[in-house]
């Protein structure tokens, strides 16, 4: 994601990041193994009603315990006009305890709940409704959630927070780390993906784009209804909707795919340099798979709306792209940074936010390979550049892209020193192994999440080193690494007043919206 605003709080505890302290990595990772499950379960035999948060260390309050949802099935009907949300949320889930009761996270007004066809007690407050079911739901055991629901989305604040866009034709369902509660119930949290099928009825003349593949559009009585379906395991935060005046077109991208892409009509002089990015996503598809393995997802794209958001957001097959991006020329480094996602962050997800640097580090780095490929500066003059971009006392380095923080979990040391971490680890592990590592972590968590840990721990098997040197101090450790060949840093790193390359140019505008707070 490249964004230009905020984490939002919503009003739950978040907690300060600092530097991890790691004396013993294995010591590490068999902690993280050890709690593969944020909240603590019932006691076994004992059931009881699952927890209203999934325990992430930066937002506790995110996500839900108790279940795992598989599948989505949203059947929408929104009017422009007054911002009127109708929605029909089934939800099939499977229990992970005993299960007497349950929450969602919701901003709307739930009108029914059934689970497993039978009429359930339900409460909302703020972000969480609480739903209590029947019967207890037997660990194990598949069942299905069905929530009749309406609401103004863009009146539906919590806690002073609302991400939801109205646009001037329709509207914007796109954010991070949370969107998807003002606009259907559900787990809200990374680690709990799941499968998509999104129906969207707007008036005649409106168009409506989400995830995957549109299998069915369909006109009656002033209204079409567009049909969405995104068959790979997918976080809530990655599902999106656009509702809008768009040009849409489908044709066959890399790999014989589907590419669906979606231009604002009202982005006026905008269009082209909009498109003239856009439109080469195939070619990065390419050159990305080239490095990290087959593409993890089975669509792909681009949409561009013309107001109402000032980032880009990589939801999964169809990353969003603010017109900002397109203001001075076309940028493709913002192109082959959203798409790197799909398979850093989108096929293989945090874990927590927390580890939110296997997302931006990953991606970010994309963009210096696209531009050692391209003739436009290697990634060491990269790396060299952006390292001298930073003073030994600039505040960017105090940012650990490790262990960030709630509030500094979209700080531009995520990005720019996360892609140094990865050359410098590049740098001390060499090219072949490197390829292995990157290649292996895209292939062992494809539709799943990851760690840090479990990246680090991966790194050490396929080089056969032991790499505290180069992690301690590009992810843990306050200040400026200084140039050393055991922590990845090469000599040419202290040149000072050396040109910069000329992709720094475009990288810079790709990134420039990150800083607009």
């Amino acid at each position: 994601m490249i964004r230009g605003s905020e984490v939002a709080r919503r009003g739950r505890t978040t907690r300060r990041g600092g530097a991890l302290k790691r004396q013993s990595l294995r010591a590490v990772i068999a902690a993280c193994c050890a709690s593969a499950v944020f909240a603590a379960p019932a006691l076994a035999g004992a059931a009881g009603p699952g927890a209203p948060g999934a325990g992430d260390p930066y937002f506790p309050g995110y996500g839900n315990g108790g279940y795992d949802v598989s599948h989505y099935d949203l059947q929408l009907r929104y009017q422009p006009a007054d911002d009127h949300l109708q929605g029909t949320a089934t939800i099939v889930a499977t229990a992970t305890q005993d299960l007497t009761a349950f929450n969602l996270d919701f901003a709307l007004t739930a009108k029914s709940v059934l689970v497993n066809g039978a009429p359930a007690q339900f409460s909302q407050n703020g972000l969480e409704m609480t739903v209590t079911p029947p019967d207890t739901l037997p660990e194990g055991e598949m069942a299905t959630f069905v929530v009749e629901y309406e609401g103004t989305p863009s009146t539906a604040d919590v806690n002073g927070f609302n991400p939801w866009v109205r646009t001037a034709d329709g509207a914007l369902a796109i954010g991070q780390p949370e969107i998807s509660s003002w606009w259907f119930p559900g787990n809200d949290h990374p680690r709990d993906k799941a499968t998509y099928d999104v129906a969207i009825t707007v008036p005649d003349g409106t168009e409506a784009i989400s995830n995957g593949v549109n299998t069915r559009r369909s006109s009656l009585a002033g209204w079409t209804t567009w049909n969405w379906r995104n068959t790979e395991p997918t976080a809530t935060y990655l599902a999106f909707m656009a509702i809008g005046q768009y040009e849409i077109v489908g044709k066959t991208g890399a790999f014989g795919q589907p590419f669906i892409t979606a231009y604002s009509d009202e982005l006026g002089p905008l269009a082209g340099p909009a498109k003239a990015s856009i439109e080469r996503t195939p070619e990065v598809l390419d050159f990305l798979s080239g490095l990290f393995g087959e593409y993890p997802v089975s669509a792909q794209g681009g949409v561009v709306p013309s107001e109402g958001l000032n980032f880009a957001l990589e939801n999964q097959t169809r990353p969003t792209y603010s017109h900002l991006f397109f203001q001075d020329a076309a940028n493709v480094s913002v192109v082959v940074h959203e798409n790197a996602h799909q398979w850093f962050g989108d096929s293989v997800a945090v874990d927590t936010w927390r580890d939110i640097w296997l997302n931006e580090g990953f991606a970010s780095y994309a963009e210096w390979l696209w531009s050692e490929a391209h003739g436009t500066g290697t990634t060491q003059e990269l790396f060299d550049h952006y390292y001298n971009a930073h003073p030994a006392d600039d505040p960017f380095w105090q940012v650990l892209p490790g262990d960030p923080g709630a509030e500094n979990v979209f700080h531009e040391a995520v990005y720019d020193r996360g892609a140094m971490a990865l050359h410098a680890l590049r740098n001390v592990v060499g090219d072949e192994v490197m390829t292995d590592i990157t290649r292996t972590w895209a292939a062992e968590h494809r539709d799943s999440t990851g760690t840090i840990e479990q990246f680090i721990a991966l790194a050490e098997q396929k080089s056969g080193k032991q790499l505290d040197d180069v992690f301690n101090a590009w992810l843990f450790t306050p200040g400026k690494p200084a140039v050393n060949p055991a922590t990845g840093v090469a000599a040419s790193a202290a040149r000072e007043n050396v040109p910069a390359p000329p992709a720094v140019a475009e990288i810079d505008r790709a990134h420039a919206h990150l800083h607009e707070h």
